[in-house]
């Protein structure tokens, strides 16, 4: 996983509350076992017109914000089923970070686990954030816990642990293998008995 200690990044926002996992990735589009190729169907039904051409009126799909790595949305953000591949859709579209008034339990959970941060805010300070223009850059500063912009700084909370893994850039399997060495020693000991 990608280590996350101070991200900059442009924004886009996407003011929706209840954006269901089904929404940000259809299940039509599950049927891959990679965690890659996700991201071209992240919101695939509202960032496409029936003939697959972009919907100019989608914030997505603005010119200006093609670059834009911090997604800033409503409450109870990744709700519905227990997809992971909707957080391998976020993360393979170019978004690093989230910034919402809530999420479903196992959506942030997958979020935590596949690199992409997610952060919670109050709607005031996400209606700031919203607003700001395409070329203006957030500052996340995990090991201050802090989102730095030009219309303030706000403090999110985040469990000790998920903030060690994201600063390290531990995922389960990097944690496992921290423990190689004691690992083999047991196997070994199993195999001579």
């Amino acid at each position: 996983m990608e280590a996350i200690k101070v991200h900059i990044g442009k924004t886009v926002a996407l003011m929706n509350d209840n954006i269901d996992t089904d929404q940000i990735i259809p299940k039509s589009f599950l049927k891959r076992i990679e965690r890659t190729g996700f991201g071209e169907f992240l919101f695939d039904s509202w960032r496409y017109l029936p003939n697959r051409k972009p919907n100019p009126d989608f914030p997505l799909n603005a010119p200006d914000r093609q670059e834009a790595t911090i997604l800033i949305t409503g409450d109870n953000f990744g709700c519905g089923s227990s997809r992971e591949h909707a957080a391998w859709a976020l993360l393979d579209y170019r978004f690093r970070v989230i910034i919402a008034g809530s999420y479903s339990d196992i959506f942030y959970m997958n979020c935590t686990k596949n690199g992409v941060l997610p952060i919670v805010l109050p709607k005031e300070a996400r209606e700031k954030l919203a607003e700001l223009s395409a070329e203006e850059k957030l500052t996340i500063d995990l090991p201050n816990q802090q989102v730095i912009s030009s219309v303030g700084t706000y403090p999110f909370a985040i469990d000790a642990t998920w903030k060690n893994k994201f600063i390290n850039g531990l995922d389960d399997i990097a944690i496992t293998f921290e423990y190689i060495d004691a690992i083999k020693a047991y196997e070994q000991k199993v195999d001579s008995i």
